[in-house]
């Protein structure tokens, strides 16, 4: 399932379509099929219109964003969970370190919450999710991080071996329960937050969602926009991604509900 997943989001990502619409347009026109031709060259372009200037991308990231809000910061918490996918792992297993990317906010906010919740735990779950499996994951990356900005290492517990969210899910479950930790913050990307929800309701795992690394404005309405194209883009591929990630969990029963809240 991993490795098809893997496969299926290098086709169905919008500029990855984009190319192979144009690759069979070019071999119907070969085949002499002009009708079918015009249609997938269109098709192709509508798609990339899309992707590159208008809001689509922003709007559809953006519904996934307002989901589930950030509640009241509770009293006391047990442990703080942070899902992996904010490290350049293939960057940090070469030269060391701990390189943020964009979703890093996912580890400055836990760093953020371990030193306000002194107390609490720190679960770090995320092991190598390429397709090669050569890299250190998150929680590897999470033994350096930590402690470089004066987080005791004892507090920090490593789940190393999950590629997916759903993983991470299932393997959290593990060592909450061999732990005794209740009451836990659950941290990731404030578009990620809904799926990662889903799946602890199914799990039965009683969690706070703490949402960050928000990619919106908050007041995004679909329209035109000529004037960052590679940003539409990414936009775009992120939403993409992950709605047909909460598709995907919903028709496999891995989520009870298509759009938790």
């Amino acid at each position: 399932m991993f490795l098809l997943s893997k496969l299926a989001w290098l086709v169905i990502q919008p500029l990855s379509l984009s190319f192979l619409l144009i690759v069979a347009s070019l071999l119907a026109g070969m085949a002499r099929w002009k009708r079918l031709r015009s249609l997938l060259a269109v098709f192709a372009s509508l798609v990339l219109f899309v992707t590159l200037f208008t809001t689509a991308g922003a709007v559809l990231l953006q519904t996934l964003e307002d989901r589930i809000a950030r509640p009241a910061a509770p009293a006391d918490v047990a442990c703080i969970v942070v899902l992996g996918g904010g490290f350049e792992t293939d960057v940090t297993t070469r030269r060391g370190g701990f390189e943020l990317n964009q979703a890093g906010d996912r580890f400055v906010e836990t760093l953020r919450l371990a030193r306000l919740y002194s107390q609490a735990k720190i679960l770090v779950s995320g092991g190598d999710g390429s397709i090669s499996g050569k890299y250190e994951g998150d929680a590897i990356v999470a033994e350096r991080f930590f402690p470089a900005f004066g987080i005791e290492a004892d507090r920090l517990i490593q789940e190393t071996t999950s590629r997916t969210t759903f993983e991470n899910v299932q393997n959290l479950k593990g060592f909450l329960d061999e732990r005794g930790l209740k009451d836990c913050m659950l941290v990731t990307s404030a578009f990620h937050m809904p799926r990662a929800m889903g799946l602890t309701r199914k799990a039965d795992l009683a969690m706070t969602p703490w949402p960050t690394d928000y990619r919106t404005r908050g007041d995004e309405v679909f329209g035109f926009d000529f004037t960052q194209p590679s940003l539409n883009a990414q936009l775009m591929t992120t939403a993409t991604r992950e709605w047909t990630g909460l598709l995907a969990y919903y028709l496999t029963g891995r989520t009870n509900t298509l759009f938790p809240r």
